[in-house]
């Protein structure tokens, strides 16, 4: 029997989520998802991806209505029109993927939904903005950030601080954070850790969706875990345990090895891809070999040249110097392709996927020349029979290869990715925080992968903020610093995360 919303208000609840159901076609994405969220606590909410936890949340927010259900906020029904309506009502969330608009400035973006009381935008009105925009950046501890420049200026960690400063700025009583820590920088994750636990102090609320087990356990009052749409279980504070979580999680024990077990470091002796004296776009005088069998891991301080290393590498940014793959030199993405290179983008939304688009269309993009029929023709039965090899061997969860990616989750749409490269038969692999947003049974798998494709001759090389995946997957380890390599570490039992930490700060 439910409780009343008496109940529920002096219990502490400040809002509740009773039997939401959400279906996308054939597909459940919510199952009667009930979750409650007290005062003064962070509420961690964990689960592999499409275990329902973003699309919980996403509908708490205002982002989209549920199929069916209820849900109550601070004692009165909670039907949010969108999430201007909701942050207006003191519900606020930070989303996983980018949410800033590049054509538009700074300021603008952080007073995005009041720009009209500045009136036209004149001279003093501007003015105005710019200096709300300024006072909010400052209240989450940020003074180095020019509100008046164009958003397209900030890189993808700096966007996300701009969404951080919107959503704060409405102080709201409760404070969605959706898998941002993936996204951020070291200092954006202490800005957030520090926002949440000012939220606590207040006796507000925080929801935070982490796929970090270690994080979730170190900030979480409470965790509630997903699976499939159900909600498994929820635990106390008292109750927190790794291996606890992991079973929840995937409803499974993890068999084999999460990270390789070997650590004898060998790679093939022939050069898949070299690059000499790399300069430019925050490079300085970069040059590396990959080898063929090799995974080379490439790692660093977010700022420190190592995404814009594996743009350039893959023909994205032009800069002095030269990349060479099977003797033929990568001026642009076309000729990358044409050497079988593949890219992984960090920014997966943005540059790696189409949203707007079906599975099929973007995992095919990159391989039609594999399905083209005397250089002119394309049939749909390929085209489906290509795509479809790639939904099943990465078990991508969709109702069909033809349901927009947009509507996937992380991991899946991570699958995506890797399925539009792994069909073109790339034969090198530039994968640039490939297990970002991306759960633990999704991670060992991908790890997996990488080590098979190692041991078929693919070169990979494999950009990460995380040293614990670099140190646990590399042959060889690059260390960048200021646009530089900074120091070279071979693999190593011993090798630990303290002695690369010198070399990175």
């Amino acid at each position: 029997m439910k409780e009343d919303i008496s109940d529920m208000h002096d219990s502490g609840i400040i809002i509740e989520t009773r039997d939401i159901v959400k279906t996308f076609g054939v597909v459940t994405a919510l199952n009667k998802v009930n979750i409650s969220v007290k005062r003064g606590e962070i509420l961690g909410l964990i689960g592999e991806n499409g275990s329902g936890k973003s699309t919980v949340t996403s509908i708490i927010a205002g982002i989209q209505p549920p199929t069916s259900g209820e849900m109550l906020y601070q004692g009165k029904p909670w039907k949010p029109s969108s999430m201007t309506d909701a942050l207006a009502g003191g519900v606020g969330m930070i989303v996983q993927e980018s949410g800033v608009i590049a054509g538009i400035s700074i300021a603008e973006n952080i007073v995005l939904g009041e720009i009209k009381k500045y009136g036209k935008l004149g001279l003093l009105t501007k003015k105005k903005m710019v200096a709300d925009a300024r006072d909010a950046l400052l209240s989450i501890g940020i003074d180095d950030i020019d509100p008046a420049l164009p958003a397209f200026t900030l890189d993808l960690q700096d966007r996300k601080i701009i969404e951080i400063a919107r959503v704060w700025a409405k102080q709201p009583e409760v404070f969605v954070v959706d898998e941002t820590t993936t996204a951020v920088s070291q200092r954006g994750r202490k800005i957030l850790y520090d926002l949440m636990q000012r939220q606590k102090g207040a006796g507000k609320s925080v929801i935070f969706i982490s796929h970090d087990i270690d994080e979730v356990i170190e900030h979480c009052s409470r965790l509630t875990v997903l699976r499939d749409g159900d909600v498994v279980q929820s635990l106390e504070k008292a109750d927190f345990s790794l291996d606890t979580i992991k079973m929840l999680m995937i409803g499974r024990e993890l068999k084999g090895d999460y990270y390789r077990s070997d650590y004898d470091g060998s790679y093939g002796e022939s050069i898949a891809l070299s690059a000499r004296n790399l300069s430019g776009h925050g490079l300085d005088d970069v040059s590396l070999d990959s080898h063929e069998g090799e995974i080379l891991g490439i790692g660093g301080m977010s700022h420190c040249g190592m995404h814009q290393l594996g743009k350039a590498l893959f023909g994205v940014l032009k800069t002095s110097g030269s990349v060479m793959a099977d003797g033929k030199k990568i001026t642009n993405v076309a000729t990358a392709m044409k050497k079988k290179i593949g890219y992984v983008s960090k920014d997966r939304d943005t540059e790696a996927l189409i949203l707007q688009a079906p599975i099929r269309d973007n995992i095919v993009s990159a391989g039609l020349n594999r399905i083209v029929k005397a250089g002119l023709f394309i049939f749909k039965k390929d085209e489906k029979a290509y795509s479809q090899k790639q939904v099943d061997d990465f078990q991508i969860k969709c109702s069909s290869d033809m349901q927009f990616v947009a509507q996937l989750s992380g991991g899946n749409k991570q699958k995506v990715v890797f399925g539009k490269w792994i069909g073109a038969d790339s034969r090198i692999m530039i994968l640039d925080c490939p297990t970002r947003g991306i759960d633990i049974g999704v991670k060992q798998a991908m790890y997996q992968l990488m080590y098979r494709l190692k041991k078929e001759g693919v070169s990979i090389i494999m950009i990460s903020e995380e040293l614990a995946e670099l140190i646990g997957m590399s042959d060889r380890l690059l260390i960048m610093k200021d646009g530089r390599i900074a120091k070279e570490f071979a693999r190593s039992p011993e090798l630990s995360e303290a002695q690369i930490i010198d070399y990175m700060i």
